[in-house]
């Protein structure tokens, strides 16, 4: 989920010169012509504050609202204690194990692990800052820890979807001297876990929002890149893109699916319900309650359409109160998603958490 500069940059320019709006869809009873659902509905575990009990309550929300959640690990590998087989740090232990002793036995599980820094420049720090010397993402050393850290998460939390590296064509985008050898790697982690867990489903997410009316030859290198994986897992934020209307998200979306023939799932996306502002950023995105439903009743009827293998809608909630315990340097950044849950930050539901029950009721 997080955002790069590279992203930033391309969120700016597309407000600089974005159109008006389009009238929203009808209000027919959304869903009543489906008998039942093709695709998994579920949400990331993201809480909405800071506390043990919206840990809790997120979990017993998405027991209620969803057949499937995710398990989003997107910060330190533990790099140092995997290369010299010491113990692991206890801050990595203690996230797994909280993670497993919330595991909802009767759901569908997708864990998404970044190999890849929040920037998507290099690869992810250890919890002290420390990057081990290589010469290569494709040396030896560097295959056998990640490996390492992929077969504990996994047999910890025991996933029915594995993705093993989080938008990793932004790489291609920000360091793309290292992509060929990130390749390298993942062929070979890819193909170790497969034979380490030969039932699991195994892929690496993309942003669409970079695909979606990119440049011909970066979009080529990367679906041929990912069409050879067990699925396509996308990330997706389409007022990244500046998309804000049934016809902008149903072009991204057919712009998808025209590109591969393989399964689809949404590992992470969302939309603004209210108006963005980052001053810092000089970003102002409009956004309202309507637009976030017009998006994902447009996402779950494409779904439904294409069989998607499942969408993950990243907070179920508002995270205001998550938002205020960031440090100062976080604060810009993590506002960005703010208004993206399906309930509001006084826990009141929005236009979409309907179009969310009317589908999941399938």
């Amino acid at each position: 989920m997080k955002i790069s500069l590279t992203l930033l940059s391309s969120i700016l320019v597309t407000f600089l010169f974005s159109g008006c709006k389009e009238d929203t869809a009808s209000e027919n009873i959304f869903f009543s012509d489906v008998t039942s659902r093709s695709f998994h509905m579920g949400f990331s575990t993201w809480p909405y504050a800071a506390s043990i009990e919206s840990v809790n309550d997120t979990y017993q929300f998405i027991a209620d609202h969803a057949d499937i959640y995710s398990e989003h690990i997107d910060s330190n590998i533990p790099w140092y204690a995997l290369i010299n087989n010491q113990p692991l740090p206890d801050a990595f232990i203690k996230d797994i194990a909280n993670r497993k002793s919330h595991k909802i036995s009767d759901k569908t599980l997708t864990i998404s692990v970044s190999l890849l820094n929040s920037a998507r420049t290099d690869l992810a720090t250890d919890y002290d800052g420390y990057l081990p010397n290589f010469t290569s993402y494709a040396d030896k050393e560097i295959e056998d820890a990640y490996f390492k850290h992929l077969e504990y998460i996994t047999e910890q939390l025991q996933p029915d979807y594995l993705i093993v590296s989080i938008e990793a064509n932004e790489l291609l985008i920000n360091t793309p001297e290292r992509w060929d050898e990130y390749k390298i790697l993942m062929q070979k982690i890819r193909t170790r876990i497969k034979d380490r867990f030969p039932s699991l489903m195994v892929s690496e997410s993309v942003t669409l929002h970079n695909l979606y009316q990119a440049n011909a030859t970066e979009n080529n290198e990367v679906f041929s890149y990912i069409n050879n994986l067990d699925f396509v897992a996308v990330s997706f934020y389409p007022f990244f893109k500046g998309l804000n209307t049934e016809t902008g998200f149903q072009d991204a979306l057919d712009f998808l699916q025209s590109r591969t023939s393989k399964p689809i799932a949404f590992a992470e996306t969302s939309h603004l319900s209210e108006n963005l502002t980052v001053d810092s950023f000089n970003l102002f995105i409009e956004g309202n309650e309507d637009e976030q439903n017009t998006y994902l009743r447009t996402l779950l009827n494409h779904a439904q359409a294409k069989n998607y293998e499942y969408l993950i809608w990243w907070a179920h909630r508002d995270y205001d109160e998550l938002w205020e315990t960031f440090p100062d340097e976080a604060k810009d950044l993590g506002k960005i998603w703010i208004s993206t849950g399906l309930i509001n930050e006084d826990g009141q539901e929005k236009e979409a958490y309907a179009s969310w029950q009317s589908a999941f009721s399938k």
